[in-house]
């Protein structure tokens, strides 16, 4: 049986140039989210890490951890990883339950109010493999989640609610970018976590 052709034919997948996208706004149910935001912010070793921007060490905008069997590098930044958790490990059986992939990392980012960001990137280093599937958990503030295509800079923006799961997949990570903006509105802690397969 091709598990990989049987889950690609879920009504939550889409096709978009050079790429797949899947998102469920309701793969947790509130009161899982609510469970798992609270768990993971008072387990999880929380840090603010420095990388490499424009030939200069920055302080990024919002708090991580890394978890999983390797480390992790990018942007001039080496992650060293922890255990996955028990709650980690729950959360990445049911990502992989509809995700093409199996996973054996996570990284986890605590966005602590509307100042705290992702800027435009890709998920597209070595270590990730040819064409990596990304999967990605949102938990507590709603925030916005952006996917700009390099070519011919097509937008396609989610409001990623607390429980949605969104997966990047096919050739996505070569051809698009993708962001989670600043905004001066109010907002209140997020949590995200990005499940992935670090190829070792």
């Amino acid at each position: 049986m091709d598990r990989q052709g049987d889950l690609f034919e879920s009504s939550f997948w889409q096709d978009v140039s050079h790429g797949r996208i899947y998102y469920q706004p309701d793969f947790l149910s509130r009161i899982e989210a609510v469970h798992y935001f609270s768990r993971l912010r008072a387990t999880l070793p929380w840090h603010q890490e420095h990388i490499m921007m424009f030939g200069r060490s920055v302080l990024q905008p919002r708090l991580q951890a890394w978890h999983g069997d390797t480390a992790y590098t990018y942007s001039g930044l080496t992650m060293r990883p922890s255990p996955l958790t028990p709650e980690l490990n729950e959360l990445k059986v049911r990502c992989e339950a509809v995700a093409p992939t199996t996973f054996n990392s996570v990284l986890a980012n605590l966005y602590r109010n509307g100042q705290d960001s992702m800027g435009w990137h890709q998920d597209n280093e070595p270590e990730l493999g040819t064409n990596p599937v990304i999967a990605s958990l949102s938990l507590g503030e709603t925030r916005r989640f952006v996917l700009r295509n390099l070519h011919c800079k097509t937008q396609i923006e989610y409001e990623l609610s607390p429980g949605s799961l969104l997966i990047m997949a096919g050739e996505l990570q070569h051809h698009w970018k993708h962001a989670v903006p600043k905004t001066a509105k109010l907002k209140g802690e997020r949590i995200n976590l990005t499940f992935r397969h670090i190829v070792t």
